[in-house]
């Protein structure tokens, strides 16, 4: 069967899908798939909201008969390619093709570890000992032993540290329980399957390991395909790098206490020592007084850092000093030599800053930190192993090009090479949304933009009723909006549900604002993308200001150096295509699917009044756009009373609108 017939109107999909039409998008980019594998080329492909692309790679990805590995940026994604998109896929097509469903080792139950945290106890809830007991018993029954499917226990919970593993503390053929370990049960199901579904951190980590001669997670496989693709680069610049966390450490710590208790009881310096070294971690921290992201040549500033960063270093050398004198007791004890010879090595490379094409900085959070060695440039990194790996390579996202153009992402990766394919939405965006820029905003950086912002959206929110994300671009910034809204909903006596990022997990969040009528959710990135609230319970997001990242940010700031050095523009060329995709994100949150309708506000006034405004515009879907609050009531009355806009509002005031549909018609 063709591809041509497969996507047909009488075809598979018609038969399983009522109200199924060919999507003349899905069909081309289906196309370009299949000519790429069978080339052993390279594609990238945008393909917007509703064009089908998941079934537009998997068709010709299941025909081909090649040893395939899908990609996903989200666990959320990969748990649906393997639960849902594949087999429907497969059954449509009725090809003998086997799938597997892999993620990194932290997402398995250990029955080891889930075994030592019982006998030792060590819970900082009290829930944490009920969670404990839901997953001995779900370990019991589970033939995947995947966190995801434990009923009654979160994915957060921080027991789940407890009972699985990491590369540093498996161990390996000696482990007790070997022979019934989920971990290697995954890899071998990955290692016999045709298609193996997998996630950007866990493909990057395969990457690394390869490099440094340690082994392999991932299968051979000719077709290699990441959905979500624009995430790519910034995965890959932290597997090319070299990191190592607090939390790191302390679990060394806490692994080398429990095992000395164990098999080494007599040699009490060693559990005193382990202590020593978590302490020691502990009180660098605490050095910082908030959560920052500092370059390594700023922390001669923090004080107290430096004799902190020693005296972890000579506790952990104390550590590893002992821990040498005891490995022959134990395979435990010598792991965990191995790791903490490891980190020696790591914290002394990290305070060497010699290498001009990395940046070394510390990105400090509430509970912990982590060192960072990051490059600057990881086109050449990742186009070698294109070179070295002669298979077909496929990135696809809603969300890749600006204004129609590659060249930011090419360049990213190394992808110089790469066939280009831009398919837009089918979605009839004029029709079902509206862009509006309300006009006398404050410049974003001045007192009081916040306030503007929510005095802004309150008639929104009003006129839709709540169903609104309000995203906004920094934590500070969504707080005080929070606190705004909450006022505003108080003074007009309105018991709307009224979400906050944090507050819960974002599938927790996720869920209450899908079941919960007139909801508001205030967020800054975490709900940016990867969200999908269909129909009117989403019809308001308003973002207040253009995602320009920090130029402050250690990185960025690094690398913005670095390419205005070589004579290009960074902003042009890194921070202007970053904010691009970024906002691409996060306006596709509103429409969904083709009877969807709703309001996007966008409160940054540099949209219309900076000349780069325009490169940012047309890399947004055409929907009608305006300036002015009553054209925006007037469309939605429209959408309310008829279900969806059957034309264009004309525009409530008479007056020439430079922002609006009608006089932006000659310049598009």
């Amino acid at each position: 069967m063709t591809l041509d017939e497969i996507f047909a109107d009488n075809g598979p999909f018609a038969d399983a899908f009522p109200g199924y039409k060919l999507r003349t998008p899905q069909l081309e980019m289906a196309k370009a798939v299949a000519e790429t594998i069978s080339e052993r080329g390279q594609l990238i492909a945008e393909a917007g909201t509703g064009t089908g692309k998941t079934f537009a790679y998997l068709v010709p990805a299941l025909m081909s008969g090649d040893k395939v590995i899908v990609s996903t940026g989200t666990k959320t994604l990969q748990d649906q390619l393997f639960a849902r998109d594949l087999p429907a896929v497969r059954e449509l097509l009725r090809v003998p093709v086997t799938i597997a469903l892999l993620k990194g080792r932290s997402n398995y139950i250990c029955h080891y570890h889930l075994a030592r945290a019982e006998t030792e106890g060590r819970f900082l809830r009290r829930e944490d000992a009920v969670d404990l007991q839901k997953i001995k018993r779900y370990a019991k029954i589970s033939t995947s032993g995947d966190k995801a499917g434990c009923p009654g226990v979160d994915e957060t919970s921080t027991v789940w540290m407890q009972v699985t593993s990491t590369r540093d503390n498996c161990l390996g053929q000696d482990c007790p329980n070997h022979s019934e370990c989920f971990v290697l049960k995954a890899r071998k199901e990955a290692q016999e399957a045709d298609v193996v579904v997998v996630n950007h951190h866990l493909f990057f980590a395969d990457v690394w390991l390869k490099d440094e001669g340690a082994g392999e997670l991932l299968p051979a496989c000719n077709t290699i395909i990441f959905d979500e693709a624009h995430q790519l680069p910034e995965i890959a610049s932290l597997f090319f790098g070299e990191s190592l966390g607090s939390g790191q450490i302390v679990e060394l710590a806490r692994d080398a206490r429990a095992e000395a208790i164990v098999v080494a009881k007599d040699f009490v310096a060693l559990p005193s020592a382990a202590e020593d070294l978590e302490k020691a971690v502990r009180d660098l921290r605490l050095v910082f007084k908030e959560s920052n992201r500092l370059p390594q040549h700023q922390l001669d500033q923090v004080e107290g850092f430096a004799a902190g960063l020693d005296e972890v270093l000579g506790k952990l050398e104390t550590l590893h000093e002992l821990l040498a004198k005891q490995a022959e007791r134990a395979e435990s004890l010598q792991k965990c030599q191995e790791r903490a010879f490891e980190q020696l090595q790591m914290i002394r490379n990290w305070q060497k800053s010699d290498r001009d094409d990395y940046v070394h900085w510390i990105d400090v959070s509430t509970h912990g930190f982590m060192l960072h060695a990051t490059p600057l440039n990881i086109a050449e990194l990742f186009s070698k192993q294109i070179r070295f790996n002669p298979r077909a390579w496929i990135f696809a996202s809603a969300t890749l090009a600006v204004n129609g153009k590659f060249e930011h992402f090419k360049h990213e990766l190394g992808l110089w090479d790469a066939r280009e394919e831009c398919w837009d939405s089918p979605f009839d965006y004029k029709q079902q949304a509206v862009l509006y820029v309300p006009r006398d905003m404050p410049e974003p950086n001045s007192p009081g933009f916040t306030q503007k912002v929510i005095d802004r959206a309150w008639p929104l929110l009003q006129t839709t009723q709540g169903h609104a994300f309000l995203l906004f671009t920094s934590l500070r910034a969504m707080r005080e909006a929070h606190e705004l809204v909450a006022e505003k909903l108080k003074e007009a006596g309105l018991d709307w549900p009224l979400l906050l990022q944090g507050t819960g997990s974002r599938t927790e969040l996720l869920d209450n604002f899908r079941r919960s009528p007139n909801a508001i959710l205030v967020a800054s990135q975490t709900f940016w993308e990867g969200i999908d609230v269909k129909g009117e319970q989403l019809s308001l997001v308003v973002i207040d200001k253009l995602p320009f990242a920090s130029p402050g940010d250690p990185v960025l700031s690094a690398r913005i150096d670095k390419v205005n050095a070589s004579g290009r523009s960074a902003f042009m060329d890194l921070q202007l295509p970053h904010a691009t995709i970024t906002l691409k994100q996060g306006a596709g949150r509103l429409i969904r699917d083709e009877f969807d309708t709703g309001i996007l506000m966008i409160a940054d006034n540099r949209l219309v009044d900076k000349p780069y405004g325009k490169t940012i515009l047309h890399s947004l879907p055409r929907m009608y756009r305006t300036r002015e609050l009553g054209n925006v009531k007037k469309f939605f009355e429209v959408k309310r009373q008829h279900g969806r806009p059957t034309q264009t509002p004309e525009p409530a005031s008479q007056q020439n609108d430079a922002g609006d549909e009608a006089s932006q018609q000659g310049r598009d």
